[in-house]
């Protein structure tokens, strides 16, 4: 892998593009594209990735083993090895972002965008669209960001999801209660654009969603939520829950793995915890979830690249939680292997390129992912027992996101992880219970309460 350090002098307006580099559909979208080999032998992928992103390094890594050369756009600058091989892309800001990368392909030209996370998906479609590069188009990564557009897409197609309703910004009790006759109670409150979820609130009676509607419109206001956003409300369906990753090409969906949740998630807030893979759900109700995430891209008119849902299934039945436009998040991707060792970054780079992965079968046994859970907010002192943890047999890795002297926010009002256990054992089984018993090895301390000054004094 090359890390590419693009020029700094790069004009703000794009060039036209060369009709070589896209075969376009009759309906202005891209589609299938050959590879391009337009300054050399070494291809070259500019990747978004957000400064809070967990993802970088396992991209570099997929990088450097299909010898690509790589340029970095962060939301801030000098965010990776002070700033070599990265330029600043305001991610917040799509058109904006595109417009910075179409006139770095001028004079540094790419042969694929990809975002690594939610924060640069429609940067990432926007600039490949303009550029003539394979991605989707942008208005369905737009759908899959914004959970409102996503779930009226889904019910025009009729695709299988929970009942829902919008809450507007300004809905009191009288509203609420007209909305529990349309959806019924219990019921999942949340902000339409938050991921992880991050202000997602269960409530059972209309006072619990008065107060859940007031909490997650704090948090959505807070973390920068227009506060005129309406909110969504959605039908709770019990059930297991699963997460699924795929890759889209031409439209069609091959899914590569299925997570199991073994944890319930039933609320009041939803913080995941285990994923573990291969499913333990039986071929039928594999099938159904493959039709139904494959029913759900198609009414989103997302074509290709990485997809990441969530569902509900439940008697022969599934329900889409979520559709994405991206793979899964956090670390937990380290726990997929396919072919002869490939990551799963590495099968989105080949994809994004063009280029054939080889076989896209999953490893032998089975794998799996604690994400640490922050149960209690306050500083962070720190979290012991790792060595111990590390001696469960089946476990194979611990990492730590969060550094001493940060402070925890647990949900709803939070959207990070302490942190990832890993595991490879025979058996799915063995799996979930070499998480639980490493996870019953730590211990997380928080720092005694001390006035704010002192604190910020560091003392």
């Amino acid at each position: 892998m090359t890390l590419v350090v693009p020029r700094r002098n790069y004009r703000t307006s794009g060039r036209a593009q060369d009709p070589k580099r896209v075969a376009r559909r009759q309906d202005g979208r891209a589609g299938k594209l050959e590879p391009t080999r337009h300054h050399g032998k070494v291809d070259r992928v500019l990747l978004l990735v957000p400064s809070a992103s967990y993802r970088a390094s396992d991209f570099l890594d997929a990088a450097r083993a299909l010898d690509l050369q790589v340029i970095v756009g962060c939301d801030e600058a000098l965010a990776l090895a002070g700033g070599s091989g990265s330029v600043q892309v305001r991610l917040e800001d799509p058109e904006a972002a595109a417009d910075a990368i179409v006139a770095l392909d001028a004079v540094t030209p790419l042969d694929a965008v990809l975002a690594v996370d939610d924060q640069g998906t429609l940067a990432a479609a926007r600039a490949a669209q303009r550029l003539g590069l394979r991605g989707n188009h942008p208005d369905a990564v737009a759908a899959a960001r914004d959970k409102l557009v996503m779930r009226r897409m889904l019910s025009g197609a009729e695709v299988s999801q929970p009942a829902f309703a919008v809450l507007s910004p300004t809905a009191e009790a009288a509203e609420l209660t007209r909305l529990t006759g349309l959806v019924g109670l219990p019921w999942v409150v949340k902000p339409t654009s938050l991921s992880g979820s991050q202000g997602v609130i269960r409530a059972d009676t209309v006072a619990q969603a008065l107060a859940a509607v007031a909490r997650s419109r704090s948090i959505a206001t807070k973390a920068g939520v227009a506060p005129d956003q309406p909110l969504l409300v959605e039908e709770f369906v019990g059930g297991p829950e699963v997460a699924v990753e795929g890759v889209l090409e031409n439209g069609e969906l091959t899914v590569l793995a299925v997570f199991d949740k073994p944890d319930p998630l039933d609320g009041p807030f939803f913080e995941e915890t285990l994923y573990v893979t291969p499913s333990r759900l039986d071929a039928s109700e594999l099938s159904v979830v493959t039709t139904t995430i494959q029913a759900a891209t198609r009414a989103l008119n997302l074509r290709e690249g990485p997809v990441h849902a969530e569902l509900r299934v439940r008697d022969g039945r599934a329900w889409v939680i979520e559709v994405a436009a991206r793979s899964i998040g956090g670390l937990c991707s380290r726990t997929l292997e396919f072919g002869t060792g490939m990551s799963l970054e590495y099968v989105i780079l080949a994809h994004a390129l063009g280029r054939p992965a080889g076989s896209l079968r999953q490893g032998q046994g089975a794998a799996g992912v604690l994400m640490l859970p922050i149960g209690t907010g306050g500083v962070l002192a720190e979290v012991t027992g790792r060595e111990r943890a590390l001696q469960v047999p089946g476990i194979v890795g611990i990492e730590l996101t969060i550094a001493p002297g940060r402070v925890l926010v647990p949900l709803p009002e939070g959207n990070r992880y302490l942190g990832f256990v890993f595991a490879r054992c025979d058996s799915p089984e063995h799996v979930e219970a070499a998480l639980r018993a490493a996870l019953a090895e730590l211990d997380v301390r928080l720092e005694p309460e001390r006035p704010l000054k002192r604190r910020l004094a560091g003392r």
